[in-house]
C-alpha cells in the first residue's frame, strides 16, 4: 500500500477537463468548479485527513460525471415512459430534453389513421380506376385489373360507384301530364320539374313524390347493389348495356409508408424501404444528457450523494485487492475495510435510486390526476357543509 496513490488534499481545476472519461459536461464552468468541491467533500466523508484515501482527483471527477449521467438517465427514462405516446412519430431532429410535452401529435396521428380508412384525411392516396361493364356480365375480378394497372400490387377497394339514378332526376311534375313528357325531353328538361312547381308547390310535396319513386324501385325493380369478396365484384341487377363502372382504391403497401412529418427537407427522404426517419419507440426517443447547470439544487444534492457512493465503491475495490497489510515493526497485520465499503456503497446507491424513482412515480400524470380528483371531492364535501346566504329584500 505504500506505493498506492492517495488523495493529495485538494483538487485542481486543470485536472477536471482532462480526467472525465466522456467529457459530457466539461464545457460548463459550474461543472468544473463543482467537480473539485464534490471531490474534496467526498474525501472528507471518507476520512481525510485523519485517514488516507486511496483515490486520486481524476477518479473522483469520473465518479462525479457518472453520477450526473445516472441522474439524467433515470429522469429521462421516466420522461420517455410518461410521454412515449405523445412523442412516437416525431422527427428524429426533435430533442425533448428539459421540455414540456403537451402537443397532440400522437392523437392527431391516430385520428388521421382512422380518417384515411374512410377517406376524410390521412396520408394515403385514394386512387380511381374503372372496369368496362359488359351487357349480361355481373362478375368482374379487380385483382386482374390490379395486375395490369398497379403492377401486381395488392389493392383494397374503398368505394364502388354503382347506384340507382337519383329519384329526383326522374321526378316529373304532376301538372304537366304524361302528354308533355316528350316535349320536355326535346328541350332537355326530361329529368327536371318545370320551375313553376318549385314556386307554387310546398317542398314536402316534392319529398313525398321522391319517396314514392324510391319505394316503387325497391318493390317492383331489382335494387342497385353490389357484392365485393376478395376484390371480386358482383353487381346487381344484371347489366342490360355496357358502361364504365368507377371505383376508388388504395395500394395496401402504402399503409406501411405513411409519414405525417417532413424530415431532412422532404417527405421522400423520410421514407426508405418502408422505414421512417422518426422517433418510434423507447430506443430512439431523443432525450440527451442534461446540462448540469440546468439541474436544480435537490437534484445536485442527489448527485453529490451518489458520487460519494461511487467513490466509496471504488475505494472498497482498491482496498479489497490487498485484503490485509502488515503493521510496521512486526506487530502483525490489519484487515482493510474494502468489503464493508463496497457493501455500504451498494446499499446507498440502491437507496438513492429508489428515492428518486419513488419521487418520479409520485409526480406521474396518473398520480397527479388522482390527487386532483381527491382534492375536488374533498372540496365538494366541504362546500356541502357551508350554509347558503339568505338574501332579504
Amino acid at each position: 500500500m505504500a506505493d498506492t496513490a492517495i488523495w493529495p488534499g485538494s483538487g485542481s481545476f486543470s485536472e477536471v477537463t482532462s480526467s472525465t472519461p466522456y467529457g459530457f459536461y466539461d464545457t460548463e464552468q459550474v461543472f468544473v468548479s463543482h467537480s473539485v468541491q464534490t471531490a474534496e467533500w467526498c474525501a472528507t466523508r471518507l476520512g481525510y485527513p485523519i485517514m488516507d484515501v486511496e483515490l486520486q482527483g481524476q477518479q473522483m471527477y469520473a465518479c462525479f460525471e457518472e453520477a450526473i449521467t445516472e441522474y439524467g438517465a433515470i429522469v429521462n427514462r421516466y420522461n420517455i415512459k410518461e410521454n412515449i405516446s405523445r412523442l412516437a412519430g416525431a422527427p428524429t431532429s426533435s430533442n425533448f430534453t428539459h421540455t414540456v410535452v403537451s402537443d397532440l401529435g400522437r392523437a392527431i396521428q391516430v385520428s388521421e389513421t382512422y380518417g384515411q380508412e374512410v377517406g376524410v384525411g390521412g396520408n394515403i392516396d385514394w386512387k380511381t380506376g374503372f372496369v368496362s361493364v359488359n351487357s349480361g356480365s355481373q362478375v368482374y375480378d379487380l385483382n386482374d385489373w390490379a395486375e395490369v394497372s398497379e403492377s401486381n400490387n395488392a389493392i383494397e377497394i374503398k368505394r364502388v360507384f354503382h347506384e340507382a339514378t337519383p329519384a329526383m332526376t326522374r321526378y316529373f311534375d304532376p301538372y304537366t301530364g304524361r302528354g308533355q313528357e316528350n316535349l320536355l325531353d326535346g328541350f332537355g328538361w326530361g329529368n327536371m320539374s318545370p320551375a313553376v312547381s318549385f314556386t307554387m308547390m310546398p317542398i314536402h310535396e316534392d319529398m313525398l313524390r321522391v319517396q314514392a319513386i324510391e319505394l316503387n324501385d325497391q318493390i317492383r325493380k331489382s335494387a342497385y347493389s353490389f357484392e365485393l369478396i376478395n376484390n371480386k365484384l358482383r353487381i346487381f341487377p344484371r347489366p342490360s348495356e355496357g358502361f364504365k363502372m368507377y371505383f376508388q382504391y388504395i395500394v395496401k403497401a402504402d399503409r406501411w409508408k405513411t409519414l405525417s412529418y417532413t424530415v431532412s427537407g422532404s417527405s421522400q427522404d423520410a421514407v426508405e424501404g418502408g422505414k421512417t426517419s422518426v422517433q418510434s419507440d423507447f430506443s430512439n426517443i431523443r432525450y440527451d444528457n442534461m446540462a448540469y447547470g440546468d439541474i436544480n439544487d435537490p437534484g445536485k444534492q442527489w448527485i453529490r450523494k451518489y458520487t460519494l457512493a461511487l467513490c466509496k465503491e471504488l475505494l472498497g475495490m482498491i482496498r479489497s485487492k490487498y485484503g490485509a497489510v502488515p503493521i510496521p515493526g512486526g506487530g502483525g497485520e490489519t484487515t482493510l475495510d474494502g468489503d464493508t465499503l463496497r457493501s455500504e456503497a451498494t446499499a446507498e446507491k440502491d437507496a438513492l435510486v429508489e428515492q428518486l424513482t419513488t419521487m418520479l412515480d409520485a409526480s406521474s400524470d396518473d398520480e397527479i390526476m388522482a390527487e386532483e380528483a381527491a382534492e375536488a371531492e374533498s372540496t365538494q364535501e366541504i362546500l356541502k357543509k357551508v350554509p347558503l346566504k339568505i338574501y332579504i329584500g
